[in-house]
């Protein structure tokens, strides 16, 4: 027994902030859970703006945009489905990212005020595990631009015999580049974000430096852009206008992850005002500029080899057959490498919503707060993510937009109950220092942790697009049903929104109000800062006293 405490002992997270919060505030919390000290809310508009620029640039945001060109779209209007997608869903992420940026909590505190103490375990495991999985398949992605790579400086390595199962779903040479991204990604999980802040910076300088001459090069070799202009839709009419309709989906589950996390950059926020009107403009251009890359080199795949390369690390390595130049070697490789710059930098955006917040592991610590830190937790989704055999995901740009419709289905229910809780049933009355406790009586203790109208809620927003979902896997099914999974966001957020709303005014819920207002009701604040001063004010006596026993 003694070995097994000792062991037990050894596993618990140091918490520091905590010892300073009062009492009743020390159960279901660590210093990733509480909410940000003031001296780290120092994200300005600027910085939401480059955290958004920075966020953009990644392949798989590449390989969405090329799937609607294999859908059979023309390039604008490819685009144009981009520009509704994402200019569609950047309100989204504002409106759920706002308690954060008021009050300075992260997405598994926000999300108990809505499901409950205990309720919002479900959710931070569905999340945490999508967080996961997104892990892997930014890592098998970035596993392809090191194939890419390699093969610019050594062309044998194409031709490295394999040794693996065809039910694998991979070959030796895929899993070993796979591999070698998976490790180098490893380093940037144990620093805290702010002391790597360089290489993020360097990320944002060539990586669109990359993309840019990629796709000059694609146009020139498919000798200017009037072919690729020109090139025109091979689908017309209501199938068309379904294809977009299915593509702005895709978009809005492209970004379903971080808006449902918006609470993690926005507790960052210096003022509660700083990641709105930047949020509007830099996320629908920022995708929009990158998401043009995509689409032209995608057309100009068609005009050069006669049929549509959907992702662009395939088309880089179709530049390598044939006896390449040493320029075309030399130019591929720099592209290579720009790519897995972007995406470790994108895999540690999945991981790193802002400064020392991750995506996987703060939900990760939400559910094991004693044991699990965010460093942990980006260790544990790394693993994960490995485990999973993401390659099976991205091996179609079926499957992937599968994936990703899939993704939207559970996150968008879960998205809708936090929204209307915050804006339209307690509208911005906050009672931060309940967030932490298990006390009966207190706001979000609900029914012994949980809220049924949440979870009530979150049930038939998933129902809605069940049917949908298993057409989407192969099955037969009504076409309406599949319309409705094409909007599987909107149909699921807006479900789980109405249903919360109306039991919420059946079942009055602790601080429910009737005028919007922003407060925090408890006064946490406050009570953080004279615990502050108090501690100051003893530490500066033991100083004197000190001092007067030294004379």
């Amino acid at each position: 027994m003694d070995f097994a405490r000792q062991l037990v002992r050894a596993l618990e997270v140091p918490h520091t902030r905590e010892e300073r919060a009062p009492s009743d505030l020390q159960f279901v919390s660590s210093d990733d859970l509480l909410p940000v000290p003031i001296e780290e809310r120092t994200w300005t508009a600027f910085s939401y703006v480059a955290f958004w620029t920075s966020t953009s640039i990644n392949v798989g945001t590449w390989m969405i945009t090329s799937s609607m060109i294999v859908m059979g779209m023309s390039w604008w209007q490819a685009w144009l489905t981009i520009w509704i997608g994402y200019g569609v869903m950047t309100p989204f992420v504002v409106l759920l990212g706002r308690p954060g940026a008021v009050f300075h909590v992260t997405f598994p505190v926000v999300n108990r005020a809505s499901f409950g103490i205990f309720g919002s375990l479900w959710c931070v495991f569905n999340r945490a595990a999508m967080a996961c999985i997104w892990y892997g398949v930014q890592s098998s992605i970035g596993g392809s631009c090191v194939l890419v790579m390699l093969r610019a400086i050594w062309p044998s390595v194409n031709n490295i015999p394999n040794s693996m199962p065809l039910s694998s779903g991979t070959n030796t040479r895929d899993f070993m580049c796979f591999l070698i991204f998976w490790i180098i990604s490893l380093p940037f999980i144990w620093p805290p974000v702010h002391t790597i802040r360089h290489f993020f910076t360097f990320k944002t300088i060539i990586a669109p430096i990359a993309c840019l001459i990629f796709m000059i090069w694609c146009i020139v070799k498919a000798k200017g852009v009037g072919p690729i202009v020109k090139q025109p839709a091979t689908i017309h009419g209501s199938e068309l206008a379904w294809a977009m309709i299915s593509s702005v989906g895709i978009c809005l589950s492209n970004l379903i992850t971080l808006t449902t996390n918006a609470p993690d950059f926005g507790s960052r926020a210096k003022t509660p005002s700083a990641p709105v009107i930047s949020q509007l403009l830099s996320i629908p251009l920022s995708y929009g500029l990158v998401c043009l890359f995509g689409v032209i080199v995608s057309s100009s795949s068609q005009t050069i080899y006669g049929e549509v390369i959907w992702s662009p690390v395939d088309l880089l390595g179709m530049f390598l057959d044939d006896d390449p130049s040493p320029a075309t070697r030399f130019g591929v490789w720099f592209i290579a490498f720009s790519l897995i710059i972007a995406q470790i930098g994108y895999v540690m955006d999945a991981r790193v919503a802002v400064i020392a917040h991750t995506f996987a592991g703060c939900d990760l610590t939400a559910l094991f707060p004693r044991f699990i830190n965010i460093r942990r937790g980006g260790y544990i989704s790394a693993i994960v993510g490995l485990v999973m055999c993401p390659w099976n995901l991205v091996s179609s740009s079926s499957r992937f937009s599968s994936y990703m419709s899939a993704y939207s289905v559970f996150l968008s229910a879960i998205a809708g109950v936090m929204a209307t809780e915050y804006w339209f049933v307690r509208k911005g009355h906050y009672n931060v220092a309940d967030l932490y406790v298990t006390r009966k009586g207190s706001w979000y203790w609900y029914n012994y942790g949980f809220n049924p109208r949440a979870y009530a809620a979150y049930v038939a927003g998933i129902a809605i697009n069940v049917v949908g979902f298993a057409g989407d896997t192969g099955r037969s099914v009504p076409a309406a049903a599949t319309h409705i999974f094409d909007l599987s966001f909107f149909t699921g957020f807006g479900i789980s929104s109405i249903v919360y709303y109306l039991l919420s005014r059946m079942f009055l819920v602790p601080g429910a109000a009737d005028i919007f207002e922003e407060i925090d009701v408890s006064g946490y604040e406050e009570k953080m800062a004279s615990c502050d001063e108090d501690t100051k004010s003893k530490d500066d006596s033991t100083e004197k006293e000190s001092s007067t026993i030294l004379i």
